[in-house]
């Protein structure tokens, strides 16, 4: 079961929600180093505060990054992906001129992404739980 400080109270909801999402570069150009991931991880952060969002963890390779979201219920992920892909290859674009010699298009993100719910109890133990509710008659 989840502590009392995983869970988050809205105005009229408890929640808990975490997504993982995963981007990758364009064409999988392996442009990221330590700098570049630590830059994205301020960026995502920031973005994720506009929508009362929590970056709860953040890491990746040259070519690609995880992140671990926690978000409230009114965010649409879609929505939250659009502005952290959009923002974060703005600024990074801005700082770090090798990756934009990299991108001649201003793209520094494939247009695709990778998105997983995660946290809580398996998908089996609840589904189980929900089984075992009692119908009334």
């Amino acid at each position: 079961m989840n502590n009392d400080n995983d869970i988050r109270r809205g105005r009229h909801c408890i929640f808990a929600m975490h997504v993982h999402l995963v981007f990758v570069t364009k064409y999988r150009r392996k442009v990221f180093d330590g700098e570049a991931i630590a830059s994205l991880r301020a960026i995502f952060a920031k973005v994720c505060a506009d929508f009362e969002a929590t970056l709860v963890e953040m890491d990746g390779e040259d070519d690609h990054v995880h992140l671990l979201v926690e978000y409230p219920p009114k965010v649409a992920v879609s929505a939250l992906v659009n502005s952290l892909k959009g923002v974060s290859s703005r600024l990074l674009r801005q700082e770090r001129q090798d990756i934009e010699r990299r991108y001649w298009k201003g793209v520094l993100w494939s247009p695709s992404y990778f998105a997983a719910s995660c946290g809580g109890a398996p998908i089996s133990i609840v589904r189980q739980y929900i089984e075992q509710q009692q119908t009334p008659t």
